[in-house]
């Protein structure tokens, strides 16, 4: 298992300077990871550095709320694929979901899923520590039936992150094939591993390098 091919390497914080960005960027290039994942507004930038490297550009749409209209999301989706993002994070919108409108939701990642228009994997956030067990299983469900690559636990901006329990409730809900992003308050190789572990196939986190070198990051 290469544990740096598995790792989002993560900066979306609202004060984060170009410079801020330029240092992940130029991180992932040294220790190849997966992804850098940005705010939409780096992705351009993101794109022009990477260009030559095996490091994908990932941004996040509908975030951190999830609560805009998803005509916005999907026009966020092709905005950020015009500007060379290869992945993108849309956050479900969780109150449609905690009303039970799954026909919304289901609707809402289509859009995103179709603005994609297979240029770019979808993930999905859910938000898990905002939803009960059965929510996060309809949401995954509801992800997979929209037809989206990957569902993801969290944005890492609200009530809590990944959780171990969470990660291996979505993974034995999508099944093998589907991916599923752990993400939010993964800051050591004990803590990533153990979200491997239960089913992830991706990290999200800020403490990429620390969580490769052993030791234990602070962040995202």
């Amino acid at each position: 298992m290469e544990l740096n091919r598995m790792m989002d390497h993560t900066v979306l914080k609202a004060e984060t300077t170009q410079e801020g960005v330029m240092k992940i960027i130029e991180e992932a290039k040294q220790h190849h990871f997966y992804s850098v994942c940005v705010n939409p507004t780096w992705v351009s930038l993101a794109a022009k550095e990477l260009k030559t490297y095996p490091t994908a550009v990932c941004t996040v749409i509908g975030f951190p709320l999830g609560a805009n209209t998803s005509a916005t999301k999907a026009f966020e989706t092709t905005d950020a694929i015009e500007n060379g993002a290869d992945e993108v994070d849309m956050v479900i919108n969780v109150g449609l979901l905690k009303s039970g409108q799954d026909d919304l939701v289901q609707k809402d990642i289509e859009a995103v899923v179709a603005a994609a228009k297979d240029r770019a994997l979808v993930k999905v956030i859910l938000e898990t520590a905002l939803l009960t067990k059965e929510e996060i299983v309809r949401g995954c469900e509801l992800a997979q039936a929209a037809g989206a690559d990957f569902v993801k636990t969290s944005t890492g901006f609200s009530t809590g992150g990944a959780t171990v329990e969470d990660v291996r409730l979505m993974r034995e809900t999508v099944g093998p094939k589907m991916g599923v992003k752990a993400s939010g308050g993964i800051h050591n190789d004990t803590q990533a591993l153990a979200m491997i572990e239960a089913g992830a196939s991706r990290l999200g986190t800020s403490a990429s390098i620390a969580i490769l070198s052993g030791a234990t990051g602070v962040g995202y």
